[in-house]
């Protein structure tokens, strides 16, 4: 970060710390103030054992409530090992509640669906994937800026979200051992002119669910008008005339309105827990090889589903999950497959009273044989002292895993809760 950033910094963390001073004295023993400090530390498991990672994380929560209205404030600082420090607000909104009704009101995480790990109707705020899947999922959860309306009749919950100003994934910056691979045959240009959304009525995004609770099963059904968090990739080609071969590339991100509807359900039979979610996305864009398409994208509609089983076997939380993406209408230039397959399993144990447990998660790509497998130990040293040591190790040549093989990793993690 250069010397204007780091001082933009220094002035928030000034600003941070008045804001606490501020509100200890006005609020006195109603305010609630909680989070956590964390270090850290990830060690790439390659010949030169360099850092993957050196961060050091403060996370507050402030919350107040008083009579029918409530606020909070999560305010976040990364310290990195360069001394690069991010701070920024993950969430940040008021409540009122009324009889039926809760309304909230500013920025905010919205969180649907009854996966684990995956996003299919989860999609209404957007992803920090910087560190690919790595981080916690409210760390790779962002906040977006919305007006929240929840109705309540009986078991049944009917949710409206508008938001207001579009807030797009946040990709790996250009350097970053996460940034995916991108093949071209000559070295391209990038455009990002279109990659900006002004904020206005007409970009806006409206999101709807309803969902219940019933002795057989509970679930939700959702809709959206949205755009696409992801970019598509145009890419104009530059051919010359006389011999017929590529001379430039120029590749223009750009983001693209979706229609979404599906919905997740999750049932107890017996000993069993079954959960599944899907969803239809109208209008997503998928590049494409043929010749005779221009910019080399072209129009589809999709599916995205999951089924998942949960189970308890000899005091082991164990699950698995089949995940498919499937694109209607398929052409064989889509550089895509028309079926991509996904597994994840998860095995969960607590020993010591609780105070220690051994976790393991994959993710297991089936089209690519390619897996990203998480072995992890949680250690509860003390009240709110907690210490993780962990693995993210990838497998196969290729693929959305096998793409990051040279990224196996070590890691451990302190932190401290209050």
């Amino acid at each position: 970060m250069g010397s204007r950033g780091y001082f933009n910094s220094r002035k928030l963390l000034l600003l941070a710390g008045l804001f606490l001073l501020w509100s200890a004295q006005v609020f006195g023993q109603e305010l609630s103030i909680n989070g956590y400090l964390r270090n850290y530390t990830g060690v790439l498991l390659n010949d030169g054992n360099e850092y993957s990672i050196l961060q050091n994380t403060l996370n507050l929560d402030f919350s107040h409530s008083k009579d029918q209205v409530s606020f909070k404030a999560n305010p976040y600082l990364y310290h990195f090992s360069d001394s690069q420090v991010e701070i920024d607000m993950r969430e940040v909104y008021m409540d009122i509640n009324f009889n039926a009704v809760d309304l909230r009101i500013g920025k905010q995480q919205i969180i649907w669906g009854k996966a684990d790990g995956v996003f299919i109707t989860d999609i209404v705020s957007p992803k920090d994937l910087r560190e690919f899947l790595l981080p916690d999922f409210d760390e790779i959860r962002m906040g977006v800026t919305a007006l929240k309306a929840d109705y309540y009749r009986g078991n049944h919950t009917f949710e409206l979200a508008w938001l207001p100003v579009f807030s797009a994934t946040r990709l790996p910056e250009e350097g970053s051992i996460w940034r995916p691979v991108m093949v071209f045959p000559v070295a391209p240009v990038f455009d990002y002119s279109q990659q900006e959304m002004e904020g206005s009525l007409e970009n806006s995004e409206f999101f709807a669910k309803y969902s219940a609770i019933t002795p057989a099963v509970d679930f939700e059904i959702m809709a959206g008008y949205a755009w696409d968090d992801d970019p598509t990739m145009h890419i104009s080609k530059t051919i010359n005339p006389q011999t017929m071969q590529l001379t430039s590339l120029t590749v223009v991100p750009q983001h693209h309105r979706l229609a979404i509807g599906g919905g997740s359900f999750s049932s107890t039979p017996g000993s069993f827990v079954v959960r599944g979610e899907g969803a239809y996305y109208a209008g997503k864009y998928f590049n494409s090889a043929d010749p005779a398409i221009k910019d080399a994208v072209v129009e589809k509609d999709y599916l995205h589903y999951l089924l998942g089983v949960d189970y308890t076997l000899w005091e082991t939380n164990l699950s698995i999950q089949f995940i498919q993406q499937t694109i209607l209408d398929y052409s064989e230039f889509l550089e895509q497959d028309e079926f991509d397959n996904t597994v994840t399993l998860l095995a969960r144990r607590d020993f010591l009273r609780e105070t220690m447990t051994l976790e393991l998660f994959s993710y297991v790509g089936l089209n690519n044989s390619d897996a990203l497998i998480r072995p992890r130990i949680y250690y509860d040293l003390a009240d709110g002292f907690e210490i993780l040591v962990g693995a993210n190790l990838f497998a196969g040549d290729e693929g959305r895993f096998g793409q990051y093989s040279d990224n196996n990793m070590g890691y451990f993690k302190v932190k401290y809760s209050f």
